[in-house]
């Protein structure tokens, strides 16, 4: 089957596990994604399925390339698309559903999404700097310091950490734990934080390895 699907991140709650503890989880809406594309080895080189995130108000916003790309899997058209790979011997095909259940008996998943954009941000937010004294006088509070030496090599090293534009990246946050599965509403708990607001569209796929980040943006 395939290893993921599109989503949308709805919110973060809380639950009570089978234990009493309470965990903190992100509410996913994962899919229902419809196959646009097939992708097959004679053809292309390898096995793949293209899937569109259903959205109603898709169809609105579509260009003409875009619905007849959509007419010839007979599906509407949808507003995100996204490749995913397809283990050896599956029978999906252009116009199948794909739902949450490829999700069962998983125990981890990766979620990539994209950051909450914050602007052009100084050096204190964007870094972590711990700036200057807040005494009276000290007439440095959250200034970056020192940037370079004046006599040699006279010149700024490349990648020094300054101000500017933070936020709106690609994440990825690794291993997060599937917590619940809610079939008839399409709905996927995840432990953890999801990057992205609400409303935000996310990818989730099976869990790849790997270490967890140890903070996303």
């Amino acid at each position: 089957m395939v290893d993921g699907l599109l989503g949308r991140k709805l919110g973060m709650t809380q639950l009570f596990l089978d234990d009493g503890a309470v965990a903190p989880v992100t509410v996913i809406e994962a899919g229902p994604c419809v196959v646009v594309q097939r992708r097959t080895a004679d053809r292309d080189g390898y096995e793949a399925v293209q899937l569109g995130l259903v959205d109603p108000r898709a169809a609105k916003r579509a260009t003409k390339a875009m619905r007849g790309h959509h007419e010839k899997a007979g599906v509407p058209p949808t507003r995100a698309l996204k490749e995913f790979r397809l283990a050896e011997g599956s029978e999906l095909k252009a116009g199948d559903r794909v739902l949450v259940d490829v999700f069962e008996g998983v125990e981890k998943v990766d979620v990539i999404g994209t950051s909450k954009g914050k602007g052009f941000q100084g050096v204190m937010k964007r870094h972590n700097f711990r700036g200057g004294a807040s005494s009276h006088g000290s007439m440095f509070h959250r200034a970056p310091g020192s940037i370079g030496a004046s006599a040699w090599p006279s010149r700024v090293f490349k990648g020094m950490r300054g101000a500017g534009h933070m936020g709106s990246d690609q994440v990825t946050v690794k291993n997060l734990k599937v917590v619940r599965i809610d079939v008839e509403k399409n709905l996927l708990l995840v432990r953890g934080a999801v990057p992205g607001p609400t409303g935000a569209r996310v990818v989730i796929r099976k869990s790849r390895g790997g270490k967890r980040p140890v903070a996303a943006k």
